[in-house]
């Protein structure tokens, strides 16, 4: 069964939270991140992307940038824009976009359980990445990026966040500039604090790492090398039951169709899929239906297959395009590096994919209907692995809000 712990945030003064609160470090470029913290002294971007306040060739992985993140941190609580909570809290965190609302708890995830296989994986990480947010983490003495967890609903669990999001005023509410609502609520009563973490002992078996591989797999290293500092055996994490999870479409592009002619391809592509033409943009209703935009022309894709029925990898939709497309046609084998490919996140929409191509710069689009939660759970259960960008998640959870010292 599940650990966790409530702890001592340190989060922004009231009055500046909406404008300290930043977007991930890792959707933005160090050029967007300058552009976004230009004129803006508050902004957590200062830490999580400290490059912005350095020369522009400084390179953003040196360690000039991690001691300038240090720095601009304990600047940050000297200026008491942020301040640490005297008592371990737990915090919830409810986002709304678009009329949608998603409301999770915000925790300390023990690094034995996902060492342990409790908390369960989806994706590989690659080295490069881990060993960024090893070195920001050392050098700052937190964790300021969340983990992004799901879990099977418990009904106590969403009866006692619930109560007491309806019984208590929220700590921070406010809209960003993207449209998206962020409401933090800080539970600090000592009894609802020892419910919920017995709850999660005794009635969650698993958590599941929804986003953030890499930052829960340089938690779990920097664990090991700081023995001595308690709160690096548990990491910052953001826990969502599976019924207020949203995962997004995640699309591709690609620059060329290996040789074939746009007619020839079309032909080819029969073998394996039954294909129409669409006179509008198609977004897939349902698993194994495709979206494929290629010289100005949507088309709808079903897959003729239904070998890969049990197989928890080869039934998601990325598995089947990756299979029968992207490698078998288009001589694309690893995702990961083949630059001949893009990724889409389905938040940009269908324009997005048709500009892409209608540029010149790619040649076909694919859209895909979201991975459900239930797939992610199946896969993380099975310890395989998603074939590369996979899941795209919205709305994001901003940094600066909590952030977890050790």
């Amino acid at each position: 069964m599940i650990t966790i712990k409530p702890f001592s945030a340190l989060r922004p003064n009231k009055k500046i939270a909406a404008q300290l609160a930043a977007p991930p470090y890792d959707v933005l470029s160090s050029a967007e991140a300058r552009a976004l913290a230009t004129n803006n002294p508050v902004s957590f971007l200062h830490i999580t992307k400290a490059e912005i306040d350095l020369p522009a060739d400084t390179p953003v992985h040196s360690s000039t940038v991690y001691e300038k993140a240090s720095e601009n941190l304990n600047a940050f609580i000297k200026q008491e824009y942020l301040f640490r909570d005297v008592h371990p809290c737990y915090y919830i965190y409810r986002l709304i976009r678009n009329g949608s609302s998603q409301t999770g708890l915000v925790a300390a995830s023990a690094v034995a359980d996902y060492e342990n296989g409790l908390i369960k994986k989806h994706e590989f990480t690659r080295p490069e990445k881990e060993q960024d947010r090893i070195d920001h983490m050392r050098t700052i003495g937190a964790q300021t990026g969340k983990v992004f967890l799901a879990y099977n609903n418990v009904t106590e669990l969403d009866a006692l966040i619930s109560e007491w999001k309806n019984s208590h005023q929220p700590e921070y509410d406010f809209t960003a500039t993207d449209g998206v609502q962020h409401t933090v609520w800080v539970v600090d009563d000592n009894q609802v604090i020892n419910a919920i973490t017995a709850l999660f002992k005794e009635k969650v078996p698993a958590t599941y790492i929804a986003d953030g591989h890499h930052r829960a797999a340089s938690a779990a290293k920097v664990s090991k090398v700081l023995p001595d500092h308690p709160e690096a055996a548990y990491f910052l994490t953001v826990i969502f039951p599976a019924n207020e999870l949203a995962i997004m479409d995640y699309n591709r592009v690609v620059k060329d169709l290996n040789g074939y002619s746009a007619d020839a391809f079309l032909a080819t592509l029969q073998n394996d899929f039954e294909i129409a033409a669409s006179p509008t943009a198609v977004i897939p209703a349902a698993l194994h239906q495709f979206g494929m935009y290629l010289e100005g022309n949507w088309y709808r894709l079903k897959s003729r297959s239904a070998s890969y029925a049990e197989d928890p990898v080869r039934v998601l939709d990325v598995s089947i395009l990756s299979e029968n497309i992207l490698d078998k046609l288009l001589a694309i084998k690893d995702q990961r590096t083949d630059t001949r490919i893009d990724f889409v996140g389905g938040i940009r929409g269908m324009k997005e994919l048709e500009r892409r191509v209608n540029s010149g710069e790619m040649k076909v689009a694919f859209s895909l209907f979201p991975v459900t939660v239930q797939q992610l759970f199946a896969i993380a259960d099975s310890g395989a692995v998603m074939p590369p960008k996979s899941t795209w998640f919205e709305p994001k959870l901003r940094d600066g809000l909590l952030t977890h010292l050790f």
